[in-house]
């Protein structure tokens, strides 16, 4: 605990105001002189932002005596920016002119909240995520982001990684890329490494925390993240962006695009290719990704055509390393492991996961008016791929192959190994699936209202199948032989209407309500050889309102309460016990409050929330028929916490910002099953108020940047996560200790006469060299009257660099 004292203080460090004078105005269209409601008022190099109110007025209070840059900034209208010297006390108006060309921000307008909408949110710029990316997967980029944890299986962030926030992991936190699912309908996952360096194709992020305003695609259960792809750049560009550093991690990415053409025109294309060796053994990574944009732009209209692909090919890291050898060997990798004919440890060549996936996206965007705007997006994913793997005296029963009993009986080259029945095969995990769909909005924007009216239809379709490609011993089978394949469909669809509207000055209301009908169905058998053969069908309503209060032109306050349902994934239906109720979809009541001060050098936002969920799907131990895990519906559960975030402008080149967490997160009361390898059963254990698992009590982080001298900038940063449990159980022998990680950026820039700028940059992860876990699983049994463990742990990396170039032609 003492560890947090220093953090905390710091996020609540107090600021002296020096300020003196005042700035007033009102922001209009130069065109028709109407007063334009909820513009957005900067003042650079401060942290002060304002809106305008529905008479266009703005006001910004006691401001040191100073010359300011002053923006502002409007949908549909070019930006506006003016010097103010505030020797005194000022009033001005800015007339924004009607931009020439539909602007890309209307594409994300139904699923973004604004600055007054009453949720808990955090917005990520273009440059922020640049600064980070030496080829990290955007889970490592946004784990100093607001209750965030992040972790790899690597151990440097290349290849599989995962981002919990508040405590909920990626099958729970709906992902949208403009607006568009990224969600796998059927797991719920996010699969980051199947679009590698896909943060170089993007503009800016918005991070929402709980339910968060309605999207389309899966449930969000304690998060949303929204993505924009890259804006449209008025000139011609071309950059060459390079690094390389520890584990022989490599990263280049080319990036092209035309500017606008003939006013109404733009192309843009990039290409990455990343690989590393990993921190952990074999875990290396061989990523490839291309991102493609073209688009037409006009005055009222903006269509654009996307297609950005993902290939990635990575030793299967999944295991972790046992609890027993972690002291003495963090690196070790044991998938793929077998004895040859002399008994000797070899690791199959080929463990590796294997997959590519295209996304194809098409947008359009009409302005009927300054008022209403419509938005549309069809999409369309194709994915397939496989992952392989050696098995080591695999039982042909469970393959559906019939052994040949004659073959075993004379060969007795492995009689000691081998039994009849069984033998050593490679095989192979398929899945062949696409998604498609449509995605609709139509905003509406005047004086004290602004609504939203829209939704989605999405369809899926995922084939999963098996192959065994070589068996020692073949029986009667055929080369690649098929041992089971089942084929799923899934149909979503959402519509929702969301209203903002200003009681007063101060006050602004906000009501979103949503319905979503999601019908799915598995047709086949699974690995085990079980039917799976099921159908489902849910109908959801999720209702969200709340409240935003404006104290003073510094103080912002707001509290909302809203409602989420989930249903079970794919994982949740299969492995039921099909001798016991099916699992039941999972509901969310989330309330939050928070409060914001913002003067000219500090800034602090703080938030309180409440999720109580009903019928949380969760890991209890207990087994299916056939002995896999299976996870069940607990009847009460819930998270609790603040969440504080500060910035402070310590001088004119010294920047610093901090968050912590504090938080509860518990189930209510819950069963524990046990396997018995003594009796073939399972023994039973009661719980009550324990802490739901990967669910760190506290979380903070801070940065402090320097700008040293003219294009030199350091950033120190680091990162604090509580202890966490890996079950349910808050048993201490299960369970990652806290950690604090620091990582040092230094970057460097010049701008030669014969390009625009060069870049050169060098990031220190890890600068203390800690060692720590980021990740593990645990699987509990008795045996000869014991309680024992197996479990894999995820270490990552102790000190290591990466090195960068960026040219910007």
């Amino acid at each position: 605990m003492k560890k947090l004292i220093l953090p905390v203080l710091l996020v609540m460090l107090p600021f002296i105001l020096l300020a003196q004078n005042s700035l007033s105005g009102k922001v209009t269209d130069r065109s028709t002189n109407e007063p334009l409601t909820g513009a957005t008022i900067r003042l650079i190099n401060t942290f002060h932002e304002t809106v305008s109110n529905n008479l266009g007025i703005f006001s910004i209070k006691n401001l040191k005596p100073d010359t300011y840059s002053l923006v502002a900034s409007y949908i549909g209208y070019l930006n506006d920016t003016t010097e103010i010297d505030l020797s005194k006390t000022t009033i001005i108006t800015m007339a924004l002119i009607p931009s020439a060309i539909m602007q890309e921000e209307v594409i994300v307008l139904a699923t973004r909240a604004g600055s007054k909408t009453p949720v808990a949110y955090q917005s990520i710029k273009n440059k922020e995520i640049a600064d980070l990316n030496f080829g990290q997967d955007l889970p490592i980029l946004l784990g100093n982001s607001i209750s965030a944890v992040s972790t790899s299986d690597a151990g440097n962030g290349m290849g599989y990684t995962a981002l919990r926030i508040r405590g909920t992991d990626m099958t729970r936190i709906n992902v949208t890329i403009n607006g568009i699912p990224l969600n796998d309908p059927e797991s719920h996952n996010v699969y980051w490494v199947d679009l590698p360096d896909f943060a170089t194709s993007t503009d800016n992020i918005q991070i929402q925390r709980g339910v968060g305003t309605s999207t389309n695609g899966v449930s969000a259960f304690g998060a949303s993240i929204n993505l924009q792809s890259a804006y449209l750049k008025n000139l011609p560009y071309a950059e060459l962006n390079s690094a390389a550093g520890s584990f022989n991690s490599f990263k280049n990415t080319l990036s092209l695009g035309s500017g606008l053409l003939k006013k109404h025109f733009s192309l843009d294309a990039r290409l990455s290719k990343i690989s590393s060796d990993g921190f952990i053994d074999r875990a290396s990574s061989d990523l490839l990704s291309y991102y493609i944009s073209g688009a037409y732009i006009a005055k009222k209209d903006f269509v654009r055509f996307n297609i950005f692909s993902g290939k990635e090919k990575t030793y299967q890291a999944w295991d972790g390393v046992p609890s027993t050898i972690l002291d003495t060997n963090r690196t070790y990798n044991g998938t793929g492991a077998y004895f040859d004919s002399h008994g000797n440890l070899q690791y199959y060549d080929n463990e590796t996961d294997n997959y590519k996936q295209t996304h194809y996206q098409a947008i359009y965007s009409h302005e009927f008016s300054k008022k209403l705007i419509l938005n549309t997006s069809v999409h369309h994913t194709v994915g397939a791929g496989y992952y392989e793997q050696y098995m080591e005296s695999g039982d042909l029963a469970d393959y559906g192959i019939v052994p040949d009993k004659a073959i075993l009986a004379n060969d007795n080259t492995k009689s000691d190994t081998i039994s009849p029945g069984s033998t050593d095969l490679v095989r192979q995990k398929h899945l062949a699936n696409t998604f498609t769909g449509i995605t609709w909005s139509l905003n509406y924007s005047f004086k004290r209202l602004h609504s939203s009216f829209g939704g989605s239809w999405n369809t899926y379709t995922g084939n999963h199948f098996g192959k065994v490609i070589w068996s020692e011993y073949t029986g009667t089978i055929e080369p690649g032989h098929e041992w089971y394949r089942s084929k799923a469909l899934k149909n979503d669809f959402n519509i929702f209407v969301k209203t903002e509207f200003a009681l007063t000055e101060k006050f602004n209301t906000w009501i979103d309500l949503q319905y979503r009908n999601i019908g799915y169905s598995i047709d086949g058998v699974d690995d085990d050889m079980r039917d799976i053969t099921q159908d489902h069908t849910f109908n959801f309503f999720n209702p969200k309102l709340g409240i935003s209060w404006q104290m003073t032109e510094k103080q912002n306050a707001y509290a909302s309460v809203s409602v989420a349902n989930r249903e079970p994934n794919r994982d949740n239906f299969i492995d039921a016990n099909p001798l016991q109720p099916m699992p039941q979809p999972e509901t969310l009541y989330d309330a939050e409050s928070g409060y914001s001060f913002t003067s000219s050098r500090f800034s602090i936002n703080s938030n309180l929330y409440y999720m109580y969920y009903k019928d949380q799907l969760v890991l209890t131990g207990e087994i299916n028929d056939v002995g896999a895990p299976v996870m069940i519906n607990v009847p009460s559960s819930y998270r609790a916490g603040i969440e504080v975030a500060a910035k402070v402008m310590l001088t004119g080149n010294l920047k610093w910002e901090s968050s912590v967490t504090l938080s509860r997160n518990k189930i209510k009361s819950f069963t524990e099953y046990i396997d018995n390898w003594d009796t073939w059963g399972q023994i039973a254990i009661n719980h009550t108020n324990t802490d739901l698992a990967y669910s760190p009590a506290a979380i903070a982080s801070g940065s402090l940047s320097w700008q040293a001298t003219k294009g030199l900038t350091l950033s120190f940063m680091r990162k604090f996560v509580g202890k966490q449990f890996i079950d349910n159980t808050q048993s201490t022998d299960r369970r990652l200790d806290s950690y604090f990680v620091d990582n040092l950026l230094v970057k460097y820039l010049i701008h030669p006469g014969f390009c625009k700028e060069i870049g050169f940059s060098l990031m220190i992860n890890n600068l203390f060299n800690q060692e720590y876990e980021s990740n593990a699983w645990v699987y509990k049994y008795y045996y000869d009257n014991t309680m024992q463990k197996l479990d894999g742990y995820f270490p990552q990396a102790g000190i290591n660099f990466m090195v960068g170039i960026v040219v910007k032609l």
